[in-house]
Formats: structure tokens, sequence, C-alpha cells
């Protein structure tokens, strides 16, 4: 078997479409669009927030959870790509049967934990739990400005 450049050519042809289409849509879009400047969409946004305040006030503590959350099932549904790779392999060496009750089991406990994120209301986004979710920030604000006042020197 050698090596021939031409066996690449179609990878090399995807790539220039797929360039192509990106920079055609970048320069068709500078060309036709619309260039209305207005005060919001000068403003900058970022996740789904109006950007009001200090940039050092404190997150709810929900924020953080939903981002573990992300991390934990992330990483978990990760684990199924190399099982699902080589569980054919295994199941010849152990037997089928007992890789897929432990992957079964796997994924069990994985509905388990979603099942109590969901009872425990991690993902209810209502306009009540803002509310609470704000409360809870401007609570933990006060609380710092109580502990930076009580710092500082009286003058």
């Amino acid at each position: 078997m050698t090596f021939r450049l031409s066996d690449y050519l179609p990878i090399l042809l995807m790539f220039i479409v797929a360039g192509g289409f990106a920079v055609g849509n970048i320069l068709l879009s500078q060309f036709v669009g619309q260039r209305k400047s207005t005060r919001t969409k000068l403003m900058p946004y970022e996740c789904g927030k109006d950007p009001v305040g200090s940039a050092r006030e404190r997150f709810s503590v929900k924020f953080y959870l939903i981002a573990m959350i992300f991390i934990l099932f992330d990483i978990e549904v990760i684990f199924l790509v190399p099982w699902a790779v080589v569980a054919k392999s295994i199941g010849a060496q152990v037997g089928r049967t007992f890789v897929y009750v432990e992957m079964m089991i796997f994924i069990g406990l994985l509905l388990v934990g979603y099942i109590y994120v969901v009872k425990k209301g991690a993902f209810d986004w209502s306009e009540r739990a803002r509310h609470e979710a704000e409360a809870e920030a401007r609570a933990l604000a006060d609380l710092e400005a109580r502990q930076l006042e009580r710092k500082r020197p009286a003058a």
C-alpha cells in the first residue's frame, strides 16, 4: 500500500467548500446586512441577563448547582461512548449479559440522579423560582456589604 496524495483530495475539497461557505456568508452579511447601530445592539449581552450592576455581585447557589449537574451528567454520558466501542469485545470475554446488566445499572443510577435533581427543583426556571434566586442573591450581597462595613475602621 503506497501513499497517494490524490486519495486525500476529497477531504481537501471538503475543507475548501466549508471555508468558502463560511467566508462567503460573512462577506455577504457585510455587504447586504443592515448597519443600524442602536443603544440596545451595542450593549453587552451575557447569559440571557442584561448587564446591570456590579460585575462583582454574588451569584445564586442555583447557578453553581446547575453547572455542577451539567458537568456530572456530561462526564457520565461521555463514559457511554468508550463502553459502546468496546462492549462487544468485552462481552466476548466475560459474557454479554454481564456487560449489558452492568451498563443498565450505570444508566439506572444516572436516572435516579436525574429524578433526584428534578424533584429538588434544580431545573425549575419559573417566575417564582427566579424571584427566589434573586432574593437569595440580594440577601448574599447584603450580608457581604455588612461584613465589609464591620471590617472598615471608624473615621
